[in-house]
């Protein structure tokens, strides 16, 4: 009879269809959900069951760091979820729990660090130049997503991982099959497993490096036994991967800019904002469709009055915590000066995004080039013109039109 009232007081549970949305449109059946209360239960279009998902600030946060909330035993579940294939590697970092998760992301840590990412900003910057010199002697009209802003972090991203030059085609190529849905499962697992023994070669190479990119300091954990090969390169694909993320939504970012003119012009009359100005699209950009990796609860937990049993999938939405108006007063409008701004673009806890400091240093870098070198940009076509990903995980435009 416990049983059957429990069933009776469980919220229903929503279908999400996740929408193909264009520009930074806020997806309708999350702002639905949110409406509906701090902890609901929806089902995507992928997958098996159910899952809980949760999308205020607060909540959030306390999820993304509570222990009891783990990754490990998502593997061999068939959860709920956007993807339609499903294919973590065994020991890859997004699924380990600490310690593990801690011994692994420690081997890489200081890559990412201050430090680490300032390491690159000078051969950044000067790729940035190179390519918008190029945009610029090529004349307009340009596709500004094809000249710069998918060259770039795929140029910044193989510097810091140690990739060679004539290897970034290959790359981002491996890269774009693993991330989208249109090529289908095989195409998928086969870039996948080709990047893998890429980077299996180039890690079991540099065993005894002394050098500062991410491969060389994988390879030297390996020499040191602290690390797997196989963890190390399961973390290599992923950091790889996730450097390319930049495009989406630096894409995104420019969008907004240029559909919204008179944003643009301030960061060009005001330069002393743009750092917090940053800050600011990063929390009102929508990064991604629907929801990224689940967690499986393994006791039971009680979130904001309801409870989760111990085995169930939860899911958190960054993007929502980030439109939570009890953190973000008025947060459907884009306020430059908002301060505090904590926002959750680069998640929480012990799965913090480790490239955050390097997608903000991306981000500054191409604000500064674009609005400062190109002072006439707009858009070529009307912003509702501009074609976006369709079955992407990660949003962004396909191709962003530009003249000056």
């Amino acid at each position: 009879m416990a049983e059957d009232t429990l069933a009776e007081t469980l919220p229903p549970i929503r279908h999400w269809p996740v929408l193909d949305l264009t520009g930074t449109d806020f997806d309708p059946v999350l702002a639905d959900l949110m409406e509906e209360g701090p902890v609901t239960r929806i089902q995507l279009p992928n997958g098996e069951g159910w899952a809980w998902l949760v999308t205020r600030y607060d909540d959030v946060r306390s999820v993304a760091n509570d222990p009891r909330f783990g990754r490990e035993a998502v593997m061999g579940r068939q959860v709920t979820r956007l993807a339609p294939h499903f294919i973590p590697d065994r020991g890859a970092v997004g699924f380990l729990d600490p310690p593990d998760h801690t011994r692994l992301r420690r081997s890489v840590a200081a890559a990412f660090t201050a430090k680490g990412v300032e390491r690159v900003r000078d051969r950044a910057r000067a790729v940035l130049d190179e390519l918008v010199d190029e945009m610029l002697r090529d004349g307009p009209p340009a596709d500004l997503t094809s000249a710069v802003l998918g060259p770039f972090p795929i140029a910044v991203i193989c510097e810091l991982m140690g990739v060679p030059p004539a290897d970034r085609h290959a790359m981002h190529t491996w890269t774009q099959l693993i991330l989208s849905s249109a090529h289908g499962k095989e195409a998928s697992e086969r870039a996948k497993s080709e990047m893998s023994a890429y980077f299996s070669d180039l890690v079991g190479l540099r065993e005894n490096s002394t050098a500062e990119d991410v491969t060389s300091l994988l390879g030297a954990a390996v020499g040191r036994r602290e690390v797997s090969l196989e963890e190390a390169v399961g973390l290599a694909v992923l950091l790889q991967i996730g450097g390319e993320a930049v495009t989406n939504n630096s894409g995104q970012m420019f969008h907004l800019l240029l559909s919204r003119p008179e944003l643009a012009e301030r960061l060009r009359s005001e330069p002393g904002i743009r750092p917090r100005a940053i800050d600011e699209l990063l929390r009102y950009i929508p990064h991604r469709n629907a929801v990224g990796l689940a967690r499986i609860a393994l006791e039971d937990v009680e979130i904001a009055g309801v409870r989760v049993r111990a085995g169930d999938a939860l899911y958190v939405s960054y993007l929502a915590a980030n439109r939570d108006p009890d953190v973000f007063p008025d947060p459907e409008v884009i306020d430059f000066s908002r301060s505090p701004n904590p926002h959750a673009a680069f998640g929480f806890g012990p799965h913090y995004c480790p490239g955050g400091m390097l997608a903000r240093l991306e981000s500054e870098l191409l604000v500064d080039a674009l609005l400062d070198r190109v002072p006439n940009l707009r858009l070529a076509v009307p912003p509702n013109q501009v074609p976006f990903r369709r079955g992407a995980l990660i949003r962004g435009p396909e191709s962003l039109p530009v003249a000056w």
